[in-house]
Protein backbone atom coordinates (compact mmCIF):
# COMPACT_ATOMS: atom_id res chain seq x y z
CA UNK A 1 0.00 0.00 0.00
CA UNK A 2 1.49 3.34 -1.06
CA UNK A 3 1.14 5.88 1.76
CA UNK A 4 2.02 9.47 2.56
CA UNK A 5 1.71 11.58 5.69
CA UNK A 6 1.12 15.28 6.19
CA UNK A 7 0.79 17.33 9.35
CA UNK A 8 -1.37 20.36 10.02
CA UNK A 9 -2.82 22.23 12.97
CA UNK A 10 -6.56 22.60 13.66
CA UNK A 11 -7.30 26.29 13.22
CA UNK A 12 -9.79 28.21 15.35
CA UNK A 13 -12.09 28.85 12.37
CA UNK A 14 -12.36 25.09 11.78
CA UNK A 15 -13.87 24.42 15.19
CA UNK A 16 -17.38 24.45 16.60
CA UNK A 17 -18.58 25.91 19.88
CA UNK A 18 -17.04 22.95 21.78
CA UNK A 19 -13.58 23.67 20.27
CA UNK A 20 -13.83 20.43 18.28
CA UNK A 21 -12.89 20.34 14.60
CA UNK A 22 -16.21 20.66 12.79
CA UNK A 23 -17.09 17.41 11.00
CA UNK A 24 -17.63 19.17 7.67
CA UNK A 25 -13.94 20.14 7.52
CA UNK A 26 -12.76 16.55 7.31
CA UNK A 27 -13.55 16.29 3.59
CA UNK A 28 -11.14 19.20 3.01
CA UNK A 29 -8.51 17.49 5.20
CA UNK A 30 -8.80 14.34 3.08
CA UNK A 31 -8.49 16.41 -0.09
CA UNK A 32 -5.25 17.89 1.26
CA UNK A 33 -4.01 14.33 1.83
CA UNK A 34 -4.91 13.17 -1.69
CA UNK A 35 -3.44 16.27 -3.29
CA UNK A 36 -0.12 15.89 -1.47
CA UNK A 37 -0.10 12.12 -2.11
CA UNK A 38 -0.32 12.81 -5.85
CA UNK A 39 2.15 15.70 -5.71
CA UNK A 40 4.80 13.46 -4.11
CA UNK A 41 4.37 11.12 -7.10
CA UNK A 42 5.13 14.09 -9.35
CA UNK A 43 1.51 14.62 -10.45
CA UNK A 44 -0.85 17.46 -9.57
CA UNK A 45 -4.61 17.83 -9.91
CA UNK A 46 -3.93 20.96 -11.92
CA UNK A 47 -1.79 19.07 -14.45
CA UNK A 48 -4.32 16.27 -14.68
CA UNK A 49 -7.07 18.77 -15.45
CA UNK A 50 -4.85 20.52 -18.01
CA UNK A 51 -4.52 17.06 -19.62
CA UNK A 52 -8.31 16.61 -19.69
CA UNK A 53 -8.82 14.38 -16.63
CA UNK A 54 -10.78 15.26 -13.50
CA UNK A 55 -11.24 13.20 -10.33
CA UNK A 56 -14.62 13.75 -8.66
CA UNK A 57 -15.34 12.02 -5.35
CA UNK A 58 -18.14 9.47 -5.69
CA UNK A 59 -18.02 8.01 -2.18
CA UNK A 60 -16.72 9.22 1.19
CA UNK A 61 -17.09 7.29 4.44
CA UNK A 62 -15.82 8.77 7.69
CA UNK A 63 -15.62 7.24 11.17
CA UNK A 64 -15.20 9.81 13.94
CA UNK A 65 -13.61 7.94 16.85
CA UNK A 66 -12.44 10.88 18.99
CA UNK A 67 -12.65 14.62 18.39
CA UNK A 68 -9.78 16.69 17.04
CA UNK A 69 -9.58 19.92 19.02
CA UNK A 70 -8.51 23.48 18.41
CA UNK A 71 -4.71 23.78 18.11
CA UNK A 72 -4.14 20.01 17.92
CA UNK A 73 -1.37 19.00 15.55
CA UNK A 74 -2.83 16.30 13.34
CA UNK A 75 -1.05 13.72 11.23
CA UNK A 76 -3.06 12.55 8.24
CA UNK A 77 -1.98 9.30 6.63
CA UNK A 78 -3.28 8.81 3.09
CA UNK A 79 -2.96 5.34 1.55
CA UNK A 80 -3.87 3.85 -1.79
CA UNK A 81 -6.30 1.03 -1.02
CA UNK A 82 -5.85 -1.02 -4.20
CA UNK A 83 -4.61 -0.81 -7.77
CA UNK A 84 -6.62 1.89 -9.58
CA UNK A 85 -8.62 1.26 -12.75
CA UNK A 86 -11.28 3.80 -13.68
CA UNK A 87 -11.58 4.40 -9.95
CA UNK A 88 -8.99 5.21 -7.32
CA UNK A 89 -9.63 4.35 -3.68
CA UNK A 90 -7.92 5.93 -0.70
CA UNK A 91 -7.90 5.14 3.01
CA UNK A 92 -7.20 7.77 5.66
CA UNK A 93 -6.16 7.85 9.30
CA UNK A 94 -5.92 10.95 11.44
CA UNK A 95 -3.84 10.90 14.64
CA UNK A 96 -3.29 13.72 17.10
CA UNK A 97 0.05 14.83 18.58
CA UNK A 98 -0.31 12.08 21.23
CA UNK A 99 -0.59 9.48 18.45
CA UNK A 100 -4.22 8.79 19.35
CA UNK A 101 -6.28 7.54 16.40
CA UNK A 102 -9.09 10.07 15.96
CA UNK A 103 -10.61 9.36 12.58
CA UNK A 104 -10.58 6.76 9.83
CA UNK A 105 -12.09 7.21 6.41
CA UNK A 106 -12.18 5.94 2.85
CA UNK A 107 -12.86 7.75 -0.40
CA UNK A 108 -13.49 6.59 -3.94
CA UNK A 109 -12.85 8.91 -6.87
CA UNK A 110 -13.44 8.26 -10.55
CA UNK A 111 -11.27 9.34 -13.47
CA UNK A 112 -13.43 11.37 -15.85
CA UNK A 113 -12.57 12.52 -19.37
CA UNK A 114 -13.40 16.23 -19.35
CA UNK A 115 -14.27 16.29 -23.08
CA UNK A 116 -16.82 13.48 -22.91
CA UNK A 117 -17.74 13.83 -19.22
CA UNK A 118 -17.54 10.03 -19.04
CA UNK A 119 -15.46 7.73 -16.82
CA UNK A 120 -12.13 6.66 -18.24
CA UNK A 121 -9.24 4.46 -17.18
CA UNK A 122 -6.44 5.82 -15.05
CA UNK A 123 -3.92 7.68 -17.24
CA UNK A 124 -0.96 5.45 -18.06
CA UNK A 125 1.57 8.03 -16.83
CA UNK A 126 -0.05 7.96 -13.38
CA UNK A 127 -0.29 4.17 -13.28
CA UNK A 128 3.43 3.94 -14.08
CA UNK A 129 4.29 6.34 -11.24
CA UNK A 130 2.18 4.39 -8.76
CA UNK A 131 3.81 1.05 -9.63
CA UNK A 132 1.36 -0.65 -7.27
CA UNK A 133 2.51 -3.88 -5.65
CA UNK A 134 -0.26 -6.06 -4.21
Amino acid sequence: MISDKIQFRVRYGETDQMSYAYHGNYAAYFEMGRTEWLRKLGVSYKNMEENGIMLPVINLNTNYLKPAKYDDVLTLKTSLAKKPTARIEFEFEIHNQNNELLTTASATLVFVNMKTNRPTRIPEYLLEKINFKE
